[in-house]
């Protein structure tokens, strides 16, 4: 059993919250998981989606917002969650222009800064998800850690992924210690390597997910968010599989 509070990153009920939003948070809810973290909120208004969470006691608590709206619609975005009661926004992906260069990354981290500046002053949390590429090297250093050592700590935090950091050949548990006290989210993931590196539910690959959810609570994490970006079954069954692995 973890100790810390579990949440489901929506993106991958993306099919199933198309068809049917409201009733998959139910059964989001009826799984078990404690919160879910958003990745786009069809049609609805804040408050309808605030009305449905409450109703079922499910909280929502974070937010993917993809980086366009970040740039150029952040007051209503922060206006949106503020009224949804969701306290942490994060930046999911970056375009490929920004892959390209460490000055590329230090324009980025320029503007991360005015985001998490503003984004605190409003009582939310900013962070940035990574995926593998940022581990690619720049004058010895990995484009994450040029990224996250040129923008404030108050300012932007990290949204450590475990299974991008695997795919990228390094330990998931090492980065998240590297980052501690400014990683307060972590997405849970697994993964199979036959025949090659793949999306797995959590529990049913490669990665030692007791050493990951040991390590985050012991360096402040305050969510385990389980993910699973592809999947080769029902994805509510697959989330299904990863929460009852945790809860054993």
């Amino acid at each position: 059993m973890i100790s810390l509070p579990l949440g489901i990153q929506l993106f991958t009920l993306r099919e199933e919250m198309e068809t049917d939003f409201l009733g998959t948070l139910k059964k989001v809810k009826e799984i078990g998981y404690e919160g879910v973290e958003f990745a786009g909120f069809g049609d609805y208004s804040a408050a309808q989606i605030k009305n449905v969470l409450n109703g079922i006691d499910l909280l929502g608590f974070s937010s993917h917002v993809p980086l366009t709206q970040l740039e150029n619609n952040l007051s209503n975005v922060i206006d949106f969650h503020s009224e949804l009661g969701v306290n942490h926004i994060v930046c999911p992906y970056i375009p490929e222009e920004y892959w390209k260069s460490k000055d590329k990354y230090l324009e980025l981290a320029s503007l991360f800064n005015q985001v998490g500046e503003q984004c605190k002053q409003a009582g939310i949390e900013f962070s940035y998800h990574h995926h593998a590429f940022e581990f690619e090297q720049f004058d010895g250093e990995f484009a994450l850690d040029i990224l996250l050592s040129n923008t404030e700590p108050d300012f932007v935090q990290l949204e450590c992924d475990v299974y991008w950091v695997q795919y990228a050949d390094l330990s998931p548990t090492d980065y998240m210690r590297k980052y501690e006290g400014r990683c307060p989210m972590v997405h849970l993931k697994d993964m199979k390597v036959e025949p090659k590196k793949f999306f797995a539910p959590v529990g049913t690959g490669v990665i030692d997910i007791d050493a990951v959810v040991k390590t985050a609570e012991e360096i402040g994490v305050k969510w385990l968010i389980v993910e699973q970006d592809q999947c080769d079954g029902p994805a509510l069954e697959s989330i299904k599989i990863s929460y009852n692995n945790l809860m054993k």
